[in-house]
């Protein structure tokens, strides 16, 4: 079997869920499994059970393969959404285009999240505050946690602006949209074994597919704060549909060495 990398969280083994009204860390047998109270709490789940969940209602239908921290959310004892934490696409320089120094173990993706309609209002919100108190304490070495909100969800990322994400612009990329899914227009250069069978798929019925430029916006949570010194833009205010975008800019980032870790 290989050995899981350092910086991944520890199977918590057997755990309960909370009895109380006052949040607090779920303890394993082994290592702390979640955080939360009795009626809403978030704790791990096994990659199955979060994949399976994600591809039956996540709106991509689609799962992010190194993603490797996996969240159930429960409410009022029934599991309700899914989060699931792990790389970036490019996981060493596209973290460091944002944040100076920054290597592989020490930033989180929100790769993806979903939740059940039937949820209550702001349950997405206080997942990503529980999910973040549970990082600090099974992931220590890592310092901040990125998510983008996309265009087509709508909202502009509202749900990270209420749980105090700091905003970081947007991008404009190509997707494809061809039979009912959407395809990122790096599917175009993928090779087979690392999502090829996709982009072979996608070359091949371009003709067919309507192409779609949106907009991601990037939101970045700092667990440990003195890192947003590190970062080579400033946050902006957040956006709100119908306002104009704001306007990023650059500044001169505190060197790595400088920044308490």
């Amino acid at each position: 079997m290989a050995t899981k990398p350092h910086h991944h969280p520890a199977d918590p083994g057997q755990w309960t869920p909370p009895t109380t009204d006052v949040p607090g860390y779920i303890l394993g047998t082994l290592a702390p499994a979640g955080f939360g109270r009795a009626d809403f709490y978030v704790a791990l789940i096994s990659r199955k059970t979060a994949c399976d969940l994600i591809i039956r209602h996540h709106y991509s239908h689609r799962v992010v393969s190194n993603s490797y921290l996996h969240l159930g959310a429960w409410v009022d004892g029934v599991l309700r959404g899914v989060l699931q934490f792990g790389y970036a696409m490019n996981p060493v320089t596209g973290a460091r285009k944002i944040v100076e120094g920054t290597e592989v173990h020490q930033y989180m993706e929100l790769n993806r999240m979903w939740f059940d309609d039937v949820a209550p209002r702001n349950t997405e919100s206080q997942a990503l505050s529980y999910a973040i108190k549970l990082i600090r304490r099974i992931c220590p070495m890592v310092a901040w946690v990125q998510s983008f909100a996309d265009e087509r969800c709508g909202g502009w990322g509202v749900v990270y602006q209420a749980a105090n994400f700091h905003y970081f612009g947007h991008h404009t990329k190509d997707f494809y949209e061809l039979d009912g899914e959407f395809y990122h227009s790096m599917h175009l250069t993928l090779r087979r074994g690392k999502g090829g069978g996709r982009g072979e798929y996608l070359r091949n019925n371009l003709a067919r597919a309507t192409r779609h430029r949106l907009r991601q916006f990037r939101y970045i949570y700092m667990i440990k704060p003195a890192w947003l010194r590190r970062c080579k833009v400033q946050p902006l205010p957040y956006p709100k549909p119908g306002n104009p975008l704001p306007t990023r800019r650059r500044r001169r980032a505190v060197p790595a060495g400088t920044a308490r870790t």
